[in-house]
């Protein structure tokens, strides 16, 4: 943090974050272990539709939160938990708990990224968290060092406070990044209904292939180097024939009629389109920032589907 940011943070009273939002290109699963987990091939990528925190210093030592009325329109963030089963709130009373900060914080939550969409939302809250608490706190810790210490929140976060583009393995935790620079352009089209949680997707994919924890040994197919090659070259049509989510017909034997959605973005020029993570938001790979933003007019326009442009990579969990 620069001193500037830091003598802002003391002045004020307060430090506010970004933390991006994330897409897979490539989700290869494996059977689940015997813990119930499964082990996973992924290619992250994190694109610029980011959500913000804003940490105030409080006196008293408490974590509170609250979402912020600023938060994008197609967002039913009402009724979402502010306690400690908000992952925000757990990254910040991780991060006092472990540096012995006597100081407290209220978290005011801005949200962009869909809810239960597959996209890393509540991850990015978190990402955002420990980077505005610190901040607020006087800790000093570099970006990878912070990743490591967000491990125990869940596979997504580390990733969202480093950004950029990397290759998941494990249960997507162990993350070696990708060095390029080279924009690809998407639109993101969330689901008009209900969301689906991830836990129920993996249920429905174990279900479809007939796995049972600890009694398979099936592990997830490496991420191909043709797709790696033409994600790093920025070349969109060749990504295209690449795509790959091995969670999309469990996804799809939940939400049926995200099939719909998948065939309209094809009919309307997109590149190729699939469901993103587990969904239901679905994602649709583009030629160009023009033509992105001209699909996601056309489905607003024409068919009342929100839907907005994305590009990646972006930047990792950041003081703003």
């Amino acid at each position: 943090m620069s001193p500037e940011r830091q003598n802002a943070a003391e002045l004020f009273g307060y430090a506010t974050a970004n933390a991006p939002g994330k897409i897979n290109i490539a989700l290869h699963v494996g059977a689940p272990r015997a813990d119930g987990y499964h082990e996973l091939q992924t290619l992250f990528l994190a694109v610029n539709c980011a959500e913000q925190v804003r940490a105030t210093s409080v006196t008293d030592g408490s974590i509170t939160a609250e979402f912020s009325s600023q938060s994008a329109s197609h967002i039913a963030y009402q009724g979402l938990p502010t306690d400690e089963s908000n992952l925000a709130v757990k990254a910040a009373l991780l991060l006092q708990r472990e540096f012995n900060i006597d100081e407290g914080a209220h978290l005011t939550i801005t949200k962009n990224v869909p809810i239960a969409g597959g996209m890393g939302g509540g991850s990015a809250d978190a990402a955002a968290a420990l980077v505005a608490c610190a901040a607020l706190w006087g800790i000093q810790m570099d970006r990878r060092a912070l990743a490591e210490f967000a491990e125990p929140l869940g596979a997504d976060v580390p990733f969202a406070v480093l950004g950029g583009a990397a290759l998941g393995a494990g249960i997507g935790h162990e993350l070696t990044p990708l060095l390029t620079t080279a924009q690809t352009h998407w639109v993101i089209v969330p689901a008009t209904g209900n969301g689906l949680s991830t836990p129920s997707v993996y249920k429905e994919f174990d279900q479809l292939h007939g796995y049972r924890p600890g009694q398979n040994d099936t592990e997830p197919e490496p991420i191909s180097t043709e797709l790696l090659r033409a994600f790093a070259q920025g070349d969109p049509r060749t990504l295209a024939g690449y795509l790959r989510n091995d969670l999309q017909p469990a996804t799809l034997a939940l939400y049926p009629e995200l099939s719909q959605t998948l065939e309209l973005g094809l009919r309307e020029g997109a590149l190729a389109t699939m469901i993103s993570g587990s969904g239901p938001t679905i994602m649709m790979l583009c030629d160009d920032a023009e033509a992105a933003s001209a699909l996601a007019l056309r489905l607003n326009d024409e068919y009342q589907l929100p839907a907005w442009p994305v590009t990646g990579p972006a930047a990792g969990a950041t003081i703003c």
